[in-house]
């Protein structure tokens, strides 16, 4: 039941962790506004709503279990900005890396814009080094 009132913006940054881990595509098309823009689109992807959906797919069918901790979240005005700990099994192909049945981890950190209830812009650091090391991937072929 909606009351009228606009949840504050970190309930809604929050709500990602339903679609990323969740695969909850529809709830996405409700948190992500239709103007949504990526100022950090990871390799391959554009920087738009579509763009960031995919990516959300192509992180589940690899690493199915595809998790995060937050360990923190602050709000200010409209900007929320989460550090967290992504976790799961490489069981899929991912950046041209075939599934290695290796366990994962990646510390993150977000900030999200949210206007009227939905989340407008998007800035994020993922500790790529790290994930390609533990999937074997190391820079240079070393």
């Amino acid at each position: 039941m909606k009351s009228g009132r606009t949840a504050p913006p970190a309930a809604h940054a929050g709500r990602t962790e339903e679609v990323q881990g969740g695969g909850d595509y529809a709830l996405y098309d409700e948190l992500f506004a239709d103007d949504f823009v990526d100022h950090t689109p990871q390799p391959g992807r554009t920087p738009d709503k579509a763009g960031a959906l995919e990516l959300c797919k192509v992180l589940r069918a690899a690493f199915p279990d595809f998790r995060a901790v937050i360990h923190w979240q602050a709000a200010e005005g409209n900007l929320v900005t989460t550090y967290k700990t992504y976790h799961g099994t490489h069981e899929g192909e991912f950046l041209d890396i075939a599934p290695t049945g290796k366990a994962i981890h990646v510390e993150t950190v977000d900030a999200m814009r949210v206007v009227d209830g939905r989340i407008t812009e998007h800035w994020g650091v993922a500790n790529l080094f790290s994930l390609m090391e533990q999937l074997g991937a190391r820079p240079g072929g070393r």
